[in-house]
């Protein structure tokens, strides 16, 4: 056996391998371009649990509208195979509200969730984990409406976990 057909083998091979990779990587893209969603539900029971009333009433509020925007190119509500998706918000850590580590003495607040995709009779089909950070810079009102100045860090974080949401389901 010579070296050129060996040569010749290995090419080959590799460029059946790389087609088979090709199709793979198509077929996926495909099928994540046609996944939409039937429904789009928030289920903050963990987050009830860990951090009360009324953070999770703010997420509750907040995250909806936020889901709706990032994901309105995947949204079919009127197809009975459409997809369900629940953000199951499980904690939101808000970060130190001076002098934290963040740029110009802010502070890095997070919020956790995941994200349950369910086919059209109810069977999960993935459970992807999500995390979304958003800065927070203190000013001298947040002292005497420090409850608004909650809300708005949840609401930013709820923002923030929406506009992560199709890049995190790869779609």
């Amino acid at each position: 056996m010579s070296i050129r057909a060996v040569t010749r083998r290995a090419v080959f091979s590799s460029l059946g391998a790389f087609a088979v990779l090709s199709v793979s990587s198509v077929r996926r893209a495909r099928a994540q371009q046609s996944l939409r969603f039937r429904d789009i539900r928030v289920d903050v029971r963990p987050l009830r649990a860990s951090a009360g009333d009324p953070t999770a009433d703010w997420v509750e509020e907040e995250l909806p509208p936020d889901l709706d925007r990032a994901l309105a190119a995947y949204l079919s509500p009127d197809r009975r195979d459409g997809a369900t998706l629940v953000a199951r918000i499980e904690t939101i850590n808000l970060g130190r509200s001076g002098g934290g580590t963040g740029p110009g003495g802010g502070s890095i607040d997070s919020i956790e969730g995941v994200l349950v995709v369910s086919g059209p009779r109810g069977a999960v089909a993935a459970e992807t984990p999500l995390r979304a950070i958003a800065s927070y810079e203190p000013s001298a009102a947040d002292q005497p409406m420090f409850e608004q100045a909650y809300r708005s860090r949840v609401a930013a974080l709820a923002e923030a976990f929406a506009g992560w949401t199709p890049r995190q389901l790869g779609i």
